[in-house]
Order: structure tokens, then C-alpha cells, then sequence
């Protein structure tokens, strides 16, 4: 049976502007309508994989880009949907994706694997200082912020994962 709270998670943002929009829901997978974020976060992947042969300055580079336009992007839906963090705004995703993937650096599928499972508990959980981080203002910023903290920190134990299987 159809959900009808579905309509409401992901309810259409017009009034922001089109390019906002566009990267806010990560070229319309924030629109999905089952799990959102989940759908963002493996829509990274073809991204995540490209920046990863260009070296580690270029996917840094191209990360910070996409958190300061997420910033921005996440403001303009958010005001517009009148919903402080939108369902459908999952370029915070996109960059806790890349961030975790990025951090962990490789070592196989199931090091990545691991890093993206871990990036979504804990983007999903938001355990301490994640859950803090989502209330910062403007609503772009908190949007962006606990995705990050959760990114880096999943990448992080996908990392020392890596180090400890390696002994």
C-alpha cells in the first residue's frame, strides 16, 4: 500500500533556484522515494571512482567544492521547502560518500565497501557530536556538517579496519 507520508519527505522545492535544486538532490536522486540518502550516497560511486584516478589533490579539491556549493544549495532548498533538512537534499550525502571513501583510501572493495556501510550507520545513527553538528545555522551549513563528521569518521575506521587486517 502507498505511503502517503512519502509525498511529504519528498515534496517538490520549485521555488528554489533550478541549479540549487539540481545539486541539492544530486541531479534528482534525492527525489527517489525510498531511502533518499542511500540512493545519494550510490550515486557518488561513478564520481568517487573518476576523482580517484586523478589523484588525491584534484578529489580533495573537487570535494570542498561540492561541500561549499552544498552549503549554498542546501540553504536555497531548505528555504524554499520551509523543512530545515529536506529529505531530498542528498549532495550532503555525496560528500559524506566521498569523504569517507577518500579517507579510506582504497584497499579493495570491501575496505570501500566497509567505508560506505559505515559512512551510512553513522550517518543514519548520528552518534554525539554528529547529531550536534546538524543544528548549526544557516540550515545549509548543519545540513552539510553532520554528513561530514560522519564521512571523515566512517573513513577513518575503514582505515585503521585496513591497518588492523593488514598485521
Amino acid at each position: 500500500m502507498f505511503d502517503s507520508r512519502l509525498l511529504y519527505y519528498a515534496r517538490p522545492v520549485h521555488s528554489a533556484p533550478r541549479s540549487a535544486r539540481w545539486i541539492a538532490t544530486w541531479f534528482g536522486a534525492g527525489t527517489a522515494p525510498i531511502a533518499p540518502g542511500t540512493v545519494g550516497s550510490l550515486a557518488t560511486l561513478p564520481l568517487h571512482f573518476a576523482l580517484r584516478r586523478l589523484g588525491a589533490i584534484p578529489y580533495a579539491a573537487a570535494t570542498l567544492a561540492l561541500t561549499l556549493a552544498g552549503v549554498w544549495a542546501g540553504n536555497e532548498v531548505a528555504a524554499a521547502s520551509g523543512d530545515e533538512d529536506p529529505n531530498s537534499v542528498v549532495i550532503d550525502e555525496v560528500v559524506g560518500t566521498l569523504l569517507a571513501l577518500g579517507i579510506a583510501g582504497g584497499g579493495g572493495i570491501a575496505v570501500e565497501l566497509g567505508a560506505l556501510i559505515l559512512f551510512r550507520v553513522l550517518d543514519i545513527t548520528k552518534p554525539g557530536v554528529i547529531d550536534r553538528a546538524q543544528r548549526l545555522r544557516p540550515p545549509g551549513l548543519g545540513i552539510m556538517a553532520d554528513d561530514v563528521l560522519a564521512g571523515i569518521s566512517a573513513g577513518l575506521l575503514a582505515r585503521a579496519g585496513r591497518a588492523l587486517l593488514r598485521r
